[in-house]
């Protein structure tokens, strides 16, 4: 952030869609699951954040040029409906990451388009829908996010997801998962992306309360912080030039051809 007394400015994304069309998830988050995320981080963060939220079918998906160019740390969380999301606004929030915006992309949001247009991959890993235990083992303890989180976070009832997970090697893992099927995952890996500081956590998929977990709500209020602590939160803009434009002044400027 710009200094100590300017708030983050952030922005919970998420698709709204399981929430109202499947009961079951409705009674685990029946105000949406992007407003238990956005609860989480300001429970942590407090007044050092300013925490809004905004769903896929909002126009513009909420993520007006004025809403992007306003946002500090985007977070993100998409499932079911990632090929309705706008390529134009796609383009809009990748420019807006390499430009200083902090992303942080949960879950199913691997296959979001945001996501693998910024990683060049194909973001696919292995998965399986059952009654799974996780253990969310931390690898790098003196990272900011693992800041206050026990080692393992266990989460009792999860998705499976499994390596190969395909994605370039994050700069920095700082936690790994294992479950009850004996599969591991880079659960918590670290990008950055021009000016962009990127965080991927793999916990919550939306049939199970993982949202509501003290130490999830942690982890990814520590993943906020850690994505929107470099300013500046964005650059300006930059208008394209051609090199002929250029016209420098003084009188060492030759008009003559050049040798």
């Amino acid at each position: 952030m710009a200094d100590d007394a300017t708030p983050l400015d952030v922005l919970v994304w998420g698709e709204h869609r399981h929430e109202r069309e499947e009961p079951q998830v409705a009674a685990l988050y029946p105000d949406g699951m992007h407003t238990t995320i956005a609860a989480g981080i300001t429970e942590h963060l407090g007044p050092s954040a300013t925490v809004r939220t905004t769903t896929l079918d909002e126009p513009e998906h909420g993520l007006t040029p004025q809403v992007v160019d306003a946002t500090d740390v985007l977070v993100w969380w998409g499932h079911a409906a990632h090929d309705e999301v706008a390529d134009h606004v796609v383009e809009r929030v990748h420019d807006a990451v390499l430009a200083g915006m902090g992303l942080v992309v949960l879950h199913s949001g691997h296959w979001s388009k945001i996501f693998r247009r910024l990683m060049g991959t194909t973001c696919v890993l292995r998965w399986r829908a059952g009654e799974d235990r996780e253990l969310v083992w931390t690898v790098d303890p003196a990272h900011p996010i693992a800041r206050g989180v026990p080692n393992p976070i266990v989460i009792e009832r999860q998705e499976m997801y499994g390596e190969p997970f395909d994605v370039p090697p994050p700069d920095e893992l700082v936690f790994v998962s294992g479950f009850s099927g004996g599969e591991v995952f880079r659960s918590g890996c670290t990008f950055r992306r021009g000016h962009g500081r990127i965080f991927f956590f793999s916990p919550g998929d939306q049939g199970y309360p993982v949202y509501h977990h003290p130490d999830v709500r942690r982890v990814i209020a520590n993943g906020v912080a850690w994505a929107g602590v470099e300013g500046p939160r964005r650059l300006p803009r930059i208008e394209h030039r051609e090199v002929g434009d250029f016209r420098p002044s003084g009188d060492d400027v030759s008009t003559g051809p050049r040798r």
